[in-house]
C-alpha cells in the first residue's frame, strides 16, 4: 500500500484516490459542502487555505493545503523539487 503525503505529515492511500482537483469551481464547492453535511469531509489543512481537494473511492473528501500538482507529483513518485521545476510532466 502506497501512502501519499498531503501536507503536515498527513497521508492518504494512493489506491483509494479518485480525483485531485482545485477547490475554486462551484461544483467542487458543492461537493465539499455535501461531504461536510454527510460527515465525510476530512480537513487536513491545519487552518490554512485549501488548495487541493482529494476525492476518495469511499466518498470521503479530503482538503489539503498543498497544490494539486504537488500531490499528483508525489503520487507519480517525483520529489517536491522535481514537481516545482517541471509541473507539466
Amino acid at each position: 500500500m502506497k501512502l501519499i503525503n498531503i501536507g503536515f505529515g498527513n497521508m492518504v492511500s494512493a489506491n483509494r484516490l479518485v480525483a485531485i482537483v482545485s477547490p475554486e469551481s462551484a461544483p467542487i464547492k458543492r461537493i465539499i459542502s455535501d461531504a461536510r453535511e454527510k460527515g465525510q469531509l476530512i480537513d487536513a489543512t491545519y487552518g490554512r487555505r485549501t488548495r487541493a481537494v482529494i476525492v476518495a473511492d469511499s466518498g470521503h473528501v479530503i482538503l489539503s493545503a498543498i497544490q494539486p500538482e504537488t500531490v499528483a507529483g508525489r503520487l507519480a513518485g517525483r520529489t517536491d523539487k522535481e514537481t516545482e521545476e517541471d509541473p507539466d510532466d
